[in-house]
């Protein structure tokens, strides 16, 4: 919550957008802007719909023009399912139907993982030593038909691809059985994955380009190389690309 310094607690917030309302009131107050707060609608209707009724889709700071009906479509990947997340994923969208459509015509397995992404995926590295930081919890699920999919790509040696970092973060977050099966799973990583981590599962990714004293930066840097990382960022920069949640994508292999 912003401006984080006068919102103490005992403070009350409303939100309006016609007949609806929700009212929040301020319990907690936490570091950098943090807040814990209590939520509820004049109506008595559940936060979650108001939420989605009256609520703006953020949009990143190069696009200047206020959200559109439309933007709930392009924020969000084709393949979502589960409400919960704070954020898109934002390497999932750059993929479309027709484009997984192709890669499954040309025999590349697709598997669907659940990562609810939380808002301390953006918790920026504040600490000197980068062992210090921690990456707040965020829920995740790997079904039978995703561990076994994932099974059979170890066995049979072929590259692991995840879209995004945190795909990445759940995939490596995974029990490995004696026999190098990949267990089903349903619970919390709290995984920092930072250089000097060693991959088991994920051999390729698909990200985004991110910002710098990023988590997600620090990720990608121990995935390719910090010295290979910044010379692909040099380049982006030098070519204009785009940034941020509606950005370009980069393939690491």
């Amino acid at each position: 919550m912003h401006p984080g310094q006068k919102l103490k607690p005992g403070v009350r917030v409303a939100f309006e957008n016609g007949d609806i309302e929700i009212h929040g009131e301020v319990l907690g107050r936490h570091f950098h802007g943090r807040r814990t707060i209590r939520l509820w609608t004049n109506d008595g209707r559940a936060v979650a719909e108001a939420v989605e009724r009256i609520g703006h889709i953020p949009l990143p700071p190069y696009i200047d023009r206020p959200d559109e009906a439309a933007d709930r479509d392009r924020y969000q990947t084709v393949y979502a399912r589960v409400a919960r997340s704070v954020a898109a994923p934002t390497a999932g969208l750059h993929f479309t139907g027709e484009l997984l459509d192709s890669l499954r015509s040309r025999g590349i397995e697709q598997a669907a993982i659940t990562l609810h992404v939380g808002y301390g995926t953006f918790k920026p590295v504040r600490v000197e030593r980068v062992e210090e930081h921690e990456v707040d919890p965020e829920l995740f699920t790997i079904s039978a038909d995703a561990a076994a999919a994932l099974t059979r790509a170890l066995r049979e040696d072929r590259r692991i691809i995840a879209v995004g970092t945190t795909t990445t973060r759940a995939l490596e977050s995974l029990t490995l059985m004696r026999d190098g099966a990949v267990s089903p799973s349903e619970g919390i990583t709290r995984l920092f994955i930072h250089p000097g981590h060693t991959f088991r599962l994920v051999r390729g990714m698909v990200t985004n380009f991110h910002l710098p004293r990023s988590s997600l930066l620090m990720l990608v840097a121990a995935f390719a190389g910090r010295e290979r990382v910044l010379g692909a960022y040099r380049e982006a920069v030098e070519r204009r690309y785009r940034f941020y949640s509606y950005g370009d994508a980069m393939l690491i292999v």
